[in-house]
């Protein structure tokens, strides 16, 4: 306790809440003119992101599996547990505190965030997510015996265990789809009592006042806490928080209720005698930063003297001195690995222990992907589990290391404190404003969606720009629109998403950000889930929305008008039936008659009736300033037979996109507008730079003959630009921090309008049974995006391309962060 103590003596540093340090000078930026950025290892402590942020943890690093998103320490505080919840094994590994090694790894079918020791340290008790059940491990010096299975619902409910907790020899346990919480006894197994909570609450997790016999309920659906009973089992009262309430902690006997809201950049604290908001502490760097710090767990030293919180999009941790509570007093930031899941101090508060979800580096799947569906699953690389994560062992720092660490927080963020935009020097005469509110002569953007390509797959052929030919399937006579419009606009060869797949992806294209949940539930259901936990974006489920909005939002808080074509819409039973949604800010903002994800649906008809549209909103002028369009058949069927080849339906594609531009630079309004296009995520197929780079357009008069344009850029760069044009402020911090796409516009406009190319192959040429992977393809669920083994279906498409004896090359993914990782004995990854 002695570093912990010191700190907290150290009063210098406490100046309030989250502001300790105007931001260093050498922060991380962009300057137009300079040599390009390229995401990987920046030196021997620091690592630059896809996104432009980086990484430079802090203590020691011991080497874990896919996504860790607890951790909780044996009662003797020689051992701590940490679950894994991630794409691939779901895992409990137990870890010697002592030494930093780890002694036993248990797996399970499946988990989700749920993990308590019981009171005497001889149990470990795992939920069982979708599978109904709580994992009981008897536990003895650090090794794991013989699993028991206790069933908390029918197997074919909807209940989804959560955060589960234990006292006086009962298990409480969260239902997190069945809005529930639920007494058990320990021994039988048997429910002896439960509360129900309303719709869509989403109950995650647990915290007890044990000598009160009262348990609160974080309601990560409802921005409240439930008070719970727990002799009569009955909800006595809600207390109202902040949005996606998660961890809570407890102190002072009782007295005080800390509840970390991951959507809003908080943690809350409430006095449980008045029920009401004591204090609201801002946990990101900048007490003002708009939404993306994701606060997802908390923790207090033994002392009750300090608050951590874990900032996973931030990728630090924010530390608070809180021994006045109502009058908590910033100590600084701790740089952690990447999107940091949990925080725990030891049973002495002399160390920190981190759980890093998506580890300290990437790792290029050289392995795979493998077509052999009998192979051993831990030769199948894929993105979605490619990120091994880490637990890190920090010891609490001294005041000088406080202000050590908090410095290399704020280097590694090029976050603002005023969110202006992450620019140097830039033309005046720029179309693209320096700052929101400043004009612009262009009035309308028109912004693409299309799915799942990288870079190389399209333009690897394109010998001005970092493009690999050898990984290049859909070239120029496949994609002739993409490549002509590269070349007569920018190529863009340094773009990147945030996103790992599409689940996440269409939420970091429309909100610069994918909150929590979905980042904690789309791994369960691409693994092959229960069909319980579903694929949560595209406006599915109201808990999935981020605090900050999407974009259609912003455009009507700022009074833009704006109009989508078939992105958060759900389409009709037919292809004649109207689309719906269920997004308020779009109803009456959508074309129901346009046709959302569907494979069966040429994008050639797409193009038509967005053509069609279009010419209507110029004749009638009232032509929309922010327009969504999407283009998704470039996901292809893969060789199901019957269906379009993967060549036929990229050409489809292309040859829409082509039409679409043509009308656009053909029209009246073609000299004020931009068309931006980009994939929601990168997921299926090779790059040799990065997983994470993709294909990406900007369309304008203004973008006309600027040639390449090799700046660091990601899908919240092209949101900030949209956004600058469009007058308007950012949504988060990451769309906050990107750096805007100054560089691929010109000060001269170029009004020549683009003249669409037909398609160079047969966009009817359909799959026989004889096409490689055909019948495999049959067995693939594509139905919607991302559905379908994606190491399979990119395989599928490979071959389909370059030969069935031509095995896909493995994609090539940057590292994302220096680290000294320990590898243990029991680990058996090849990293």
């Amino acid at each position: 306790m002695k570093s912990l103590l010191a700190l907290l003596l150290f009063v210098g540093l406490l100046v309030g809440p989250a502001v300790l340090f105007a931001q260093p000078a050498d922060a991380p930026a962009t300057r137009n003119g300079d040599a390009p950025r390229f995401p990987g290892q920046k030196s021997d402590k620091e690592v630059l992101l896809p996104n432009g942020w980086s990484l430079s943890p802090a203590g020691k690093q011991v080497a874990m599996g896919d996504f860790p998103v607890r951790v909780e320490l044996s009662p003797d505080g020689k051992y701590a547990a940490v679950l894994h919840n991630g794409y691939g094994e779901h895992e409990v590994r137990i870890v010697s505190l002592a030494d930093g090694k780890i002694v036993t790894t248990a797996s399970v079918r499946q988990s989700f965030y749920g993990l308590a020791f019981s009171a005497d340290g001889k149990q470990v008790y795992v939920s069982g997510g979708e599978d109904e059940c709580i994992y009981a491990f008897p536990f003895d010096q650090g090794t794991l015996g013989p699993v028991k299975k206790i069933q908390v619902a029918d197997p074919k409910d909807v209940f989804v265990v959560s955060g589960i907790t234990l006292h006086n020899q009962h298990i409480y346990a969260c239902g997190l789809l069945g809005d529930k919480l639920r007494k058990l006894d320990v021994n039988s197994g048997e429910q002896v009592g439960e509360v129900t909570f309303d719709d869509d609450s989403f109950p995650y997790g647990i915290c007890l006042d044990s000598p009160r016999e009262i348990a609160y309920v974080s309601l990560w659906g409802k921005s409240k806490v439930a008070v719970i009973d727990l002799k009569s089992m009955t909800k006595t009262a809600e207390i109202e928080v902040l949005s996606h309430p998660t961890e809570m902690e407890l102190l002072r006997g009782g007295k005080w209720l800390f509840a970390s809201c991951s959507n809003d950049n908080s943690v809350v604290l409430v006095d449980t005698e008045t029920r009401g908001q004591k204090e609201i502490i801002r946990t990101s760097l900048f007490p003002q930063a708009a939404n993306g710090s994701t606060p997802a767990s908390i923790c207090v030293s033994p002392d009750e003297g300090v608050l951590l919180a874990a900032n996973a999009d931030n990728n630090n941790i924010a530390v608070f001195d809180i021994k006045k509570p109502g009058q908590t007093k910033s100590l600084g930031f701790i740089p952690v690995g990447w999107y940091p899941t949990c925080v725990r101090f030891d049973a002495q508060g002399e160390k920190i222990l981190v759980t890093n979800g998506k580890g300290l580096t990437s790792r290029a799947n050289r392995n795979g992907p493998n077509p052999n569906l009998n192979a051993d699953a831990t030769v199948r690389e894929y993105i979605a589990g490619l990120f091994k994560g880490t637990l890190s062992l920090i010891a609490s720092p001294s005041p000088a290391e406080m202000s050590q660490m908090t410095k290399t927080a704020f280097r590694c963020s090029p976050l603002k404190a005023d969110q202006s935009p992450n620019i140097a020097a830039v033309d005046e005469r720029n179309p693209v404003p320096r700052e929101v509110g400043q004009p612009s002569p262009i009035k309308h953007c028109v912004y693409i969606i299309k799915e799942n390509r990288t870079y190389d797959q399209l333009f690897g052929d394109i010998q001005l720009g970092n493009g690999d030919p050898t990984l290049c399937i859909f070239p120029e006579q496949v994609t002739p629109n993409h490549h002509a419009l590269a070349k007569q606009f920018v190529l863009l060869d340094n773009f990147y998403v945030e996103s790992e797949v599409s689940a996440d992806g269409h939420e970091w294209s429309m909100a610069a950000y994918a909150t929590d949940f979905v980042e904690k539930t789309w791994p369960l259901s691409y693994r092959g889930g229960r069909g319980k936990l579903t694929y949560p974006s595209e406006g599915k489920l109201k808990i999935s929305e981020p605090s900050s909005g999407y974009i259609w939002d912003q455009c009507k808080e700022a009074g833009v008008s704006y109009f989508s074509f078939g992105e958060f819409v759900d389409n009709g039973k037919t292809p004649n039936a109207p689309a719906t949604t269920k997004i308020a800010a779009l109803q009456g903002h959508f074309d129901p008659q346009f046709r959302s994800y569907d494979l069966d649906y040429p994008d050639a008809k797409r193009a038509d009736q967005f053509i069609r549209r279009w010419n209507q909103f110029i004749e009638e002028d009232n032509l929309p300033s922010f327009i969504i369009l999407r283009l998704p058949n470039d996901h292809t069927y893969g060789t199901r037979i019957g269906k379009p080849t993967p060549t036929a339906m990229v050409a489809d594609n292309d040859a829409a996109l082509g039409r679409v531009v043509d009308a656009i630079s053909h029209s009246k309004a073609w000299p004020q507008t931009a068309i931006f296009v980009v994939q929601d995520d990168a997921q299926n197929g090779s790059d040799h730079v990065d997983a994470h780079r993709t294909v990406a357009l900007a369309i304008s008069p203004y973008t006309q003959k600027r040639g390449l344009d090799s700046t660091l850029y990601s899908t919240s760069s092209m949101l900030r630009t949209m956004e600058l044009i469009l007058g308007m402020p950012p949504m988060t911090q990451f769309d906050a921090a990107a750096t805007p796409m100054h560089a691929s516009f010109l000060a001269d406009p170029d009004l020549t309008p683009y003249a669409a190319i037909p398609a160079q192959v047969d966009v009817n040429a359909k799959n026989d049974k004889y096409a490689w992977g055909a019948k495999l393809s049959e067995q693939l669920d594509l139905s919607s995006e991302d559905a379908a083994d994606d190491l399979l279906f990119g395989e599928i498409v490979w071959r389909s391309v370059r030969g069935a004896n031509s095995p896909m090359p493995a994609p090539v993914r940057s590292a994302f962060v220096f680290a000294e990782v320990e590898d243990d004995d029991d680990d058996d990854d090849d990293d």
